[in-house]
């Protein structure tokens, strides 16, 4: 990320947010959202990782279990792997909450999980039924996030960050953690449909779209 992005970066609310997974969409998330001015904890199964995230990210972030990060964050983040126990948090843990489901149904090698006609996204939402379940942040790789932060660029000129729900207000406030990170947000719909638009394979997955491209292949798609 440019460093002087922060010269940019206003929040209209510090939130706490809760990542679950140290990896390459944790970090850059944690890195971005800290920049921005929010405290985030960071959880994993096995403490390292996220230790070493928070030491070099500063003290902004700390370092948790799975469990503590979903229990401080008034948003939870989960980026680990689709369906793996140990990265998924109690239901009671985000009971309330804004869950943004940054997962893919991809195996280990990279191959699409066949879910039939469910949306990945409608299981998520089924395992946090008190949760406010918002799809986003899947789409682009951690690197094309990192790189392409425009804080300081007309939201029509920046690159979109896709989201999808079913709770309008809990989409509002991912839409502004998205424009507080330099993208424009674009709303493809509900889970069932619009979390189907941003599956692997999507013509929406993996691109980086400006807004304008963005709102004519969801057209297409609709």
């Amino acid at each position: 990320m440019d460093p002087s992005a922060a010269r940019y970066a206003k929040v209209s609310v510090e939130m706490r947010i809760g990542i679950v997974g140290a990896g390459a969409l944790g970090s850059t998330l944690a890195e971005l959202w800290t920049t921005a001015g929010h405290q985030v904890a960071v959880g994993e199964p096995e403490p390292e990782a996220a230790s070493a995230l928070a030491e070099t990210l500063g003290p902004s972030v700390q370092a948790s279990s799975v469990e503590e990060a979903a229990r401080y964050g008034e948003v939870v983040v989960l980026t680990g792997a689709f369906g793996r126990a140990e990265m998924l948090p109690p239901a009671s843990a985000v009971a309330g909450k804004i869950v943004i489901d940054a997962t893919n149904a991809l195996t280990e090698t990279g191959e699409a999980i066949d879910l039939g006609a469910r949306a990945s996204s409608a299981i998520v939402a089924e395992t946090f039924p008190d949760g406010r379940v918002v799809k986003a942040f899947n789409t682009l790789e951690a690197d094309t996030l990192r790189a392409e932060s425009r804080l300081s660029t007309p939201r029509e000129k920046r690159f979109v960050v896709f989201l999808a729900g079913d709770d309008s207000r809990a989409k509002e406030r991912v839409s502004t953690l998205i424009e507080e990170i330099g993208f424009a947000p674009i709303d493809a719909g509900s889970l069932a449909l619009g979390g189907r638009y941003l599956e692997p394979r999507s013509k929406l997955f993996g691109r980086p779209l400006l807004p304008a491209e963005a709102r004519r292949l969801l057209q297409m798609m609709s």
